[in-house]
């Protein structure tokens, strides 16, 4: 819990190939618990069963984020982030476009626009549906899309959207990334 707390909390999910320890991970709990925001990293259902993402496991680790927005949603009292990276951010979005009350705005890191080497395969489908405000940071050298790719897709969000590139950034953001990023999602969010 952040020393100075503002209200506000943060419930966020890590990628496919992680969990909520990662340094990535870590590092955003720990800028936006510095700024008065409450965070609560969440080790998705498949991780907790040692298992791998899959088609049938979406749902229930979307489920997972909902129960941890409603913990949350006791102790901050102002506004309610959903985000994740990867496959965390893609689930919060999925989420958010099926229950657009669920969070005031959404927190994505390295969106999986696509697998990599396969352009043609978007994850855009629920885009459309995409009510809350989402802010996107993206890596230059992500190989899930690149800034280009991005920028194109986030165009069907009907919702308020903005991308920030990290430049020389892959698909694991580097941590010294964090600082800015929050800087710029919470002049985005107001």
């Amino acid at each position: 819990m952040p020393d100075k707390p503002a209200g506000d909390g943060l419930v966020f999910g890590h990628g496919a190939g992680g969990d909520c320890n990662t340094p990535l991970i870590r590092a955003i709990a720990e800028t936006f618990s510095a700024a008065g925001i409450a965070v609560l990293r969440v080790d998705l259902l498949f991780r907790q069963l040692g298992k791998t993402p899959s088609t049938s496991m979406q749902p229930r680790d979307r489920e997972g984020l909902r129960e941890a927005v409603e913990f949350l949603r006791g102790s901050a009292k102002k506004c309610l982030f959903l985000g994740g990276h990867s496959y965390g951010g893609r689930q919060a979005s999925i989420l958010a476009s099926e229950d657009p009350k669920v969070a005031a705005a959404l927190l994505l890191f390295s969106y999986p626009l696509h697998p990599p080497g396969q352009p043609t395969k978007l994850r855009t489908e629920h885009f459309l549906k995409l009510r809350l405000p989402a802010f996107f940071a993206h890596g230059t050298k992500d190989a899930f899309g690149s800034p280009e790719e991005m920028t194109a897709a986030i165009k069907a969000i009907p919702g308020k959207t903005e991308l920030m590139i990290v430049d020389k950034g892959g698909h694991g953001l580097p941590v010294t990334s964090v600082g800015a990023i929050a800087e710029k999602f919470r002049a985005f969010v107001g």
